[in-house]
């Protein structure tokens, strides 16, 4: 190939994410320097946190650039090499964006082993997402077994590894999901105690009718009614991984009309970004994969085909339409 498409955002959203947004081009494969790796890649993961990216808005990361190839993690294989730890043929995982091919330096890729776990797998349970859930349950959430841990966004990419995480931790897995069929997968195939469908009407009962022991670890994906929901059946000391805030992503406002909770159950909150973390990474994902080829951490994927439809499965995942790990198959 001497040509590949791309897609780059074309302007910055007003409101809900448009196809118009984005600009799909034709752009020439470039040359390779010394340890650079050329990707054709595989799979594009699309993933919450890039609605934020498309703002101008001051943030925890760089604003993405108009006109410049959409910000996304990568799965593909190497088609050429100048470095010396990658070769022809090789899978790799990386952050080369909406795009059929890529160049990286060497150290901003990570080899996988397609042996016993799908490429796929990379973007979601054994990836950023895995390594999201990972890290708040073992670092900031520290559930006990017996405790009862709330996950929203259940059935996603992030919140359906949280559970089965902390069902291994011998915890009481409480999800929230959008639907009958989101629900009844988090608790038949995820293993999770109880799932409350936020969409039924009778979210603060159901709630607690399924934590009727309270609430001790909060793994927070969406904000706004859900988290209000969770927070007023905490137990004392209750702790609060802060991952993502969905509802809010179109501009939102997310008042949390609980918030006088937070003094009366001395209740810890952190907010993380876990790429901020990266020297925990060689030890999750290597937890994450040997629970992946064991069987004991399952996950399901939504996959849309084809660069072009990227913008339709984005707006998608921003409307909850995709079940388990968004992907875009480019090959």
């Amino acid at each position: 190939m001497t040509q590949y498409q791309r897609l780059v955002l074309a302007a910055r959203p007003r409101g809900e994410v448009q196809e118009s947004d984005f600009r799909l081009e034709t752009v020439a494969v470039p040359e390779l320097g010394d340890g650079q790796v050329l990707v054709r890649n595989h799979y594009l993961s699309l993933d919450p946190y890039m609605r934020g990216r498309m703002s101008a808005a001051k943030s925890y990361a760089a604003s993405q650039a108009l006109d410049e190839t959409m910000i996304g993690g990568t799965a593909g294989q190497v088609v050429a090499s100048r470095h010396p730890r990658f070769a022809e043929g090789d899978f790799v995982a990386g952050m080369l964006g909406w795009a059929e091919m890529g160049v990286a330096d060497g150290g901003q890729l990570r080899k996988v082993d397609t042996s016993q776990i799908p490429l796929s797998a990379y973007l979601g349970v054994v990836g950023m997402p895995g390594m999201t859930a990972w890290y708040g349950m073992h670092q900031i959430l520290q559930a006990k077994a017996g405790e009862t841990v709330y996950v929203s966004a259940a059935s996603g990419a992030v919140g359906s590894a949280v559970g089965q995480l902390a069902k291994l931790r011998g915890c009481r897995a409480v999800g929230v999901a959008g639907g009958k069929e989101k629900c009844d997968y988090v608790v038949n195939a995820l293993g999770f105690d109880a799932c409350v469908d936020y969409k039924a009407g009778n979210l603060d009962a159901d709630l607690a009718a399924a934590a009727p022991n309270g609430i001790d670890a909060i793994f927070e994906n969406v904000g706004g009614a859900v988290f209000d929901a969770a927070l007023a059946r905490t137990n004392a000391f209750a702790r609060v991984a802060l991952c993502g805030l969905i509802a809010g992503y179109n501009g939102q406002e997310l008042p949390i009309r609980n918030a006088r909770l937070l003094l009366l159950n001395r209740i810890t909150l952190r907010g993380f970004i876990v790429t901020e973390h990266m020297e925990f990474w060689p030890q999750g994902l290597t937890e994450l994969g040997l629970l992946v080829a064991q069987g004991k951490l399952k996950y399901r994927e939504t996959v849309a085909q084809g660069l072009a439809s990227a913008p339709q499965a984005f707006k998608g995942l921003l409307q909850g339409h995709n079940f388990g790990k968004q992907l875009v198959k480019l090959i």
